[in-house]
């Protein structure tokens, strides 16, 4: 009992800043609603701080694959649970992006049209990266060129600056703890300011790999990926894992020197 209700935590959570921030994302791309990437930043670290609030009590509330590995190497819990924490964090995400489609759909259809959009086009990324990351940003597609390497290097630095914050908020015992979801959520926010132009940050292999496969059965199909081969793996998946792994070994470094 005490599992489900901790993976259930994990999902809910997860839901939760995928709901809000996709969302922002949406609205943006659709409507226009925020007019720069500091106001979704901020949306993103709202979501993170109330997904956090909403899930403590009933769960770790990692809400990210990369942090609950980061976890599993401090010893928290144990590789059979991160790998069911793995699960009900990407199935809170595609179930977020699934949401998200249902309210969404029909002002999608009409932006495409509106725009001549053919869904499953490259051209139809500006679109999908509603759900799934791109590198670059399809918005800074005409200022910046992004390999690879560097978009992994980003996700990779960006995981890392997150999970390290998390070790260090967790183990300072003045802080109010009810702080710690606003602690984290506005340091998301700060990360995404840096990181998003180069590859929208998603510093979550969840958060990208589940509503990235919800657009690929949406009529994205290989639009829905990076055009690059495999960049979703390395840049998205990857690279957040071995970002939450070098802040887990840098600060048991420190705090054992």
């Amino acid at each position: 009992m005490d599992n489900f209700k901790e993976l259930l935590g994990e999902f809910i959570g997860t839901f939760i800043l995928v709901f809000i921030g996709c969302g922002s994302v949406g609205v943006t791309i659709l409507f226009g609603w925020f007019g720069s990437l500091l106001e979704v930043a901020i949306v993103w670290g709202i979501g993170v701080a109330l997904a956090i609030f909403a899930t403590r009590k009933i769960s770790y509330a990692h809400l990210n694959p990369a942090v609950s590995w980061a976890m599993t190497l401090a010893g928290q819990i144990s590789i059979k649970k991160f790998f069911l924490y793995t699960i009900s964090q990407t199935i809170g995400a595609f179930a977020a992006a699934v949401l998200l489609y249902a309210f969404l759909s029909n002002d999608i259809s009409i932006f495409e049209e509106a725009n001549g959009i053919v869904r499953g086009t490259l051209e139809s990324q500006n679109t999908a990266m509603m759900f799934g990351e791109f590198f670059p940003n399809p918005g800074y597609a005409d200022e910046l060129t992004v390999s690879v390497h560097l978009a992994s290097v980003m996700e990779a630095l960006g995981t890392f600056l997150l999970v390290a914050v998390i070790f260090w908020l967790v183990q300072l015992k003045t802080l109010n703890k009810n702080l710690l979801p606003v602690l984290i959520g506005l340091t998301v926010t700060l990360i995404i300011c840096l990181v998003a132009p180069y590859t929208q940050a998603g510093l979550n292999p969840a958060r990208d790999f589940g509503p990235r496969l919800w657009a690929y059965f949406s009529g994205w199909g290989d639009a829905a990926f990076p055009a690059t081969q495999y960049g979703f793996l390395t840049v998205y998946i990857l690279s957040p894992f071995f970002g939450g792994a070098v802040a887990f070994y840098l600060m048991r470094f420190l705090k054992r020197a």
